[in-house]
């Protein structure tokens, strides 16, 4: 050996011998482990005997399919990358149904027909995208809580001596707001040939509000304090309110605490804007005839995060909705209901149904290229 290929390996084994392990408490140390696990769900539901149906579905590689999905559960579509599961559902049946119940102008795929569409009474697409364009949205005006929190502000005797109204506590309208920031809380500098850059603005020092509209308190907080809350301790604080509470709650229930009320949209993650947009159907008061379709929601989580995720999706079709997710992750597939599995191969080989079922009839289902996979785990 190199002399100094030698010197090196020498150094790398001292190095190896000499770095200390710190095993600290892990959450994807447990699940690699299986210390924690995602479990398999003890019964599959039977659905509600209604479905939706989609015939002679024919775009792209789709070779005229026809399908009917069962109402009341939760459903898996499958299959290789390529195999027609968007061009089924993101193209074809998405399209449809929205401009049957919003008029969207869109233009679907070509297909025959679609039938049961009176079974269900709305389609609500919860994706990764944000939930607001710009800085100034937050998971308080997303979920409508704000509203309801600046009422409470203008109800206290502070502001009923000033002469404040609601709207005194919007960061949004001048009247309450920091104009020097616009209520935003950070100036934006403009760099020539470079990235912006976001300062602390001056002179609100990063609290939005004029100095007059912070003097309201209400239980000993002013709206900024309210804004900077983790939404786990806002819960806590407005828990006599019901309006406020229960929306909060549902934010809790998937995994949210820890973002902070007035926190900006623009930096939440994809999971977590997802995970929003799932609270707050959560929050909302049910039909129980709703179709929710995600396409590959769990894109970026980590195993935890996928198991909060399951368990919102188990509790809207709990409330009696529908709910189809196209997916890879094993641990989706074999916590649905019925799967749909597309292939057998991608693009032109691709574009049929090669079998359906719960996914234990998957796994046992020679024609599936999925079911092979769901043996392994179920």
């Amino acid at each position: 050996m190199p002399k100094n290929l030698a010197h090196h390996a020498c150094h790398s084994e001292r190095s190896e011998e000499s770095l200390p392990v710190i095993m600290g408490p892990s959450t994807t140390l447990e699940y690699l482990r299986g210390e924690k696990t995602i479990e398999v769900p003890a019964e599959r539901r039977i659905g509600n005997g209604l479905t939706l149906g989609i015939r002679g579905a024919r775009g792209n590689n789709l070779k005229d399919v026809d399908v009917d999905f069962p109402l009341g559960m939760l459903i898996g579509i499958s299959g290789v990358s390529g195999s027609g599961k968007s061009s089924l559902i993101n193209e074809t049946l998405m399209p449809v149904l929205k401009n049957k119940f919003y008029n969207a102008k869109m233009q679907p795929l070509p297909y025959g027909s679609i039938v049961g569409v009176g079974n269900i009474d709305k389609l609500i697409e919860i994706d990764q995208s944000p939930i607001g364009r710009t800085p100034r949205s937050n998971p308080a005006t997303f979920t409508g809580v704000f509203n309801d929190i600046r009422n409470l502000f203008e109800a206290t005797p502070d502001a009923k001596v000033r002469g404040f109204k609601a709207g005194r506590f919007s960061f949004n309208v001048p009247g309450g707001r920091c104009e020097e920031c616009k209520g935003a809380g950070i100036k934006v500098i403009e760099m020539n040939f470079l990235p912006s850059v976001n300062v602390v603005c001056n002179e609100c020092r990063g609290r939005r509000y004029k100095n007059d509209t912070l003097a309201v308190k209400y239980k000993g907080k002013n709206i900024n304090d309210v804004l900077e809350m983790p939404i786990s301790e806002a819960y806590e604080f407005f828990a006599n309110v019901p309006s406020i509470a229960q929306k909060l709650k549902a934010l809790v229930d998937v995994g949210l605490g820890y973002v902070r009320l007035g926190q900006s949209a623009v930096t939440l993650s994809g999971g977590e804007s997802q995970r929003m947009k799932l609270a707050s159907e959560l929050a909302k008061r049910s039909t129980g005839n709703t179709l929710y379709i995600l396409d590959e929601p769990t894109t970026g989580l980590h195993f935890d995060d996928i198991k909060v995720l399951l368990e919102v999706l188990q509790q809207l079709v709990d409330q009696g909705n529908t709910v189809i997710v196209i997916e890879h992750n094993l641990d989706v597939l074999k916590s649905v209901d019925y799967i749909f599995d597309m292939g057998p191969e991608g693009g032109k080989k691709g574009g049929m149904i090669i079998a359906e079922g719960t996914p234990e009839q998957l796994a046992d289902n020679p024609d599936s290229v999925t079911g092979p996979f769901l043996k392994e785990i179920l």
